[in-house]
């Protein structure tokens, strides 16, 4: 097979793990569903070495994952609304942002972002590929467009008047299956003096950090600055600022800008320092990253055998889609885990891809008093530990999976 990097195009050979075959990490299932067959896809990550940007090699179309029953809405997560709402009022204050300037959301989900600036009397819009969370946006007041983001519909949205004066891209970039075509859009609809802001999970806390169940087919790119910066400079664009946030187990914001149109802050050069010193520019740096997944694995195993064995229960907390990569990977199923909860109504009711675990509402944990509660979402761990306190009320224990095993 001739693989090939998805930015630079050179030959990809080098793998950074490989997690078998495995469901859409989204696509939960419905009662009627579970009788019938999945489509399953490699997991199989690579790195560069002309670019170094990780990679999936298999491509799944971008219509068969969001789509107008995506069941990801964003307002669930408490701790992640008020990381919009932070966003949202320091990018007014540090760039002056009033009523005369337009602000822009590529895959704005349900709005809960947009909403903020709406609220100040921003003019907002909106870019979102799925229907049903995109209604979901308008209904609370944020103008949204349905649409795929890239070059051809940058270049419709600014034949419609538009351009933008901020960008907000959160948890997109490494979504996207062709990121020239999605980076050149950028380009297109922002204005002169306009700023860009990239949020993404940074490659060298996946790595650090062995947080391997945030590979899965909706990411198809795992990204460095050193990374970012390349794709970014080949479609005129700039990275002038960075910041380090706690989101999503370790993430970057990225302010860009067109090349030239902003002086670089020192937090630039201070990150790429940091990306040296961590030998990320070093293909060799990222060959022992297989050896610490396969030990997860066999320690979640471990603990599931043991704790079965001692005639203990575990269930689980969270249907995200990490928790699909670990559970599938890890060949945890029903044996080990007779359900799961979740927050969203969107998802109670249905059944997690592949394993077939049933995910109910958090009161389930109550009634039922396991020993075990395995959060999934473990970026959101101490959330979730503080509003089920009450497990520990019939001496309930919490469990991690990443980056080592944890019990609390």
């Amino acid at each position: 097979m001739d693989r090939r990097c998805r930015f630079c195009r050179a030959p990809l050979s080098t793998t950074f793990v490989n997690l078998n075959s495995s469901p859409l990490a989204n696509s939960l299932l419905d009662a009627e569903s579970c009788d019938g067959m999945e489509s399953h896809y490699p997991l199989h990550a690579f790195v560069c070495e002309a670019c170094f940007l990780v990679q999936l090699d298999a491509v799944v179309p971008p219509e068969q994952i969001f789509h107008d029953n995506y069941l990801y809405f964003s307002s669930y997560a408490a701790s992640w609304m008020e990381h919009c709402r932070a966003y949202s009022a320091k990018m007014i204050e540090r760039f002056g942002l009033s009523k005369d300037n337009l602000v822009v959301e590529i895959a704005s989900n349900d709005g809960g972002l947009l909403k903020n600036f709406v609220a100040a009397g921003i003019p907002v819009l909106g870019v979102e590929p799925s229907s049903n969370v995109a209604k979901a946006a308008e209904t609370a007041g944020v103008r949204t467009k349905v649409v795929f983001f890239g070059k051809d519909s940058a270049a419709a949205l600014k034949s419609e008047g538009y351009g933008a004066d901020l960008i907000a891209a959160n948890n997109v970039l490494a979504h996207v299956p062709d990121i020239n075509d999605f980076v050149e859009g950028f380009r297109i609809l922002l204005k002169p003096a306009g700023v860009v802001t990239f949020e993404f999970p940074h490659l060298l806390n996946l790595m650090q950090n062995n947080q391997f169940d945030t590979i899965y087919h909706e990411h198809f790119s795992y990204i460095s600055l050193f990374a970012a910066e390349r794709i970014f400079a080949a479609h005129g664009l700039m990275v002038f600022d960075v910041e380090e946030l706690p989101t999503h187990g370790g993430s970057l914001r990225l302010y860009v800008a067109h090349d030239g149109a902003r002086k670089e802050e020192v937090a630039v050069a201070r990150l790429r320092a940091k990306e040296r010193a961590a030998r990320l520019d070093a293909v060799e740096s990222y060959s022992d990253f297989s050896d610490r997944v396969v030990r997860t694995k066999c320690a979640l195993l471990d603990f599931f055998i043991e704790a079965k064995t001692a005639g203990n229960t575990v269930v689980g907390y969270g249907a995200p889609a990490k928790g699909n990569t670990l559970l599938n990977y890890c060949g945890i199923g029903l044996e080990f885990l007779p359900y799961t909860v979740d927050v969203s109504p969107h998802k109670q009711g249905k059944f997690l891809p592949g394993t077939r675990i049933p995910v109910y509402h958090p009161d389930t944990i109550f009634k039922t008093r396991p020993n075990y509660v395995l959060i999934l979402p473990w970026n959101l761990k101490d959330e979730i530990m503080q509003q089920m306190g009450r497990v520990r009320d019939f001496g309930g224990k919490f469990v991690t999976a990443i980056p080592t095993l944890q019990v609390y």
